[in-house]
Formats: structure tokens, sequence, C-alpha cells
């Protein structure tokens, strides 16, 4: 029986894989030492596990040294996301797992972050985070994510270079339930 693709996705570890991953090609070495907190054991037991249930794709493979070194990509578009089919029959618990790693994974961003700099200076290193309350209709909250969409898609194609610098962005969404409507 296949794995779900929710249980290949949803691990702190193969969440960072994917993000490391977006965009590029990367073989098992160079994503060690993107990912220098992970065991090797570990992070080649995702990266086989990932592959085998069509996450990743092998685009390359090298000899180097009596073995075959492999390049790793997503396995296509949406590869490293659930599509509303994966979460069809997702149940109150699968959707805590889901957020949880969601938030591990920020909660690692962030701590590396501070953990990779002499001193931190959120504002020069352009890092922030805010809450902002905000009252829409259901067609202006269509209208909010159809726009933002717009802003960011020209963004997801932009190539490496030596004056960019990656950068996460993380949204999350919820409705306020605390407040009255």
């Amino acid at each position: 029986m296949p794995t779900p693709k929710a249980d290949l996705i949803l691990h702190p570890v193969r969440m960072r894989v994917i993000l490391a991953l977006a965009g590029r090609q990367m073989t098992a070495r160079q994503l060690a030492a993107a990912l220098a907190d992970v065991a090797p054991a570990t992070l080649y037991r995702h990266l086989n596990a990932m592959a085998a249930g069509g996450v990743l794709a092998v685009v390359e493979r090298h000899p180097v040294r009596g073995t075959v070194e492999k390049v790793y990509a997503l396995a296509g578009p949406g590869a490293g996301y659930l599509s509303a089919a994966d979460v069809a029959e997702m149940d109150k618990d699968d959707y805590m797992q889901l957020f949880t790693g969601f938030v591990v994974t920020l909660l690692g961003d962030f701590a590396r972050y501070l953990n990779h700099r002499e001193a931190i200076n959120p504002a020069a290193d352009g890092v922030g985070f805010q809450k902002y309350p905000v009252y829409l209709s259901d067609a202006e909250f269509l209208e909010f994510g159809k726009r933002l969409s717009e802003l960011l898609l020209p963004y997801l194609t932009t190539e490496p270079s030596p004056e960019r610098q990656r950068r996460l962005f993380s949204l999350i969404v919820l409705p306020d339930d605390d407040l009255p409507p």
C-alpha cells in the first residue's frame, strides 16, 4: 500500500527538504550542508522515502569514487504541497498535526536565523512578524487571496543570483473566533 502524501511531507525534516529544493536541484551532500543539524543517516532515510513516494525525483546521477551521487528535485509542480484531494479526508487531529508540523518548521527557521549570526539586526536582515486583524467578507477575502497570489507569483520564479538572498515568506490566516461577529 503506498504511503499517503500527507505522511510523506508532514514531518519537520521533510518539510525542510521540500523548502530547500523549492526551485532548485541539490545532491544529498548539498542538502546535508544546508540541513547541517540533521544526521546524515536520517536525511538519507527521508530522501529515500520521499523519492519512493513520488515527492522527490532523481534528476541526475553522477559517478563519484565508486558510487553514484544523485541530484534531487521536487517531482513536479505541487509535489511538495497537499492538494484538496489530499486533505479531503483529514479530521481535526490530522489538521492539528499538519499545522504543528508547519509551526515547528517556522520555529526551526527562526532558531537557525538567531544561531547563525554573531549579532542579530532584524530590521536590517528583513525579519519581521506581525498579526493584522482585518474584517473581510467572503468575497473580499477571496479577492485578497487572488491579489496576494498575483503579487507573489512573479517572485516565485526568480533565479538565484549574487545580489539575491533567499527569503522565506510564511503566511497564516485564521478566523478570529475570540471576538463576537
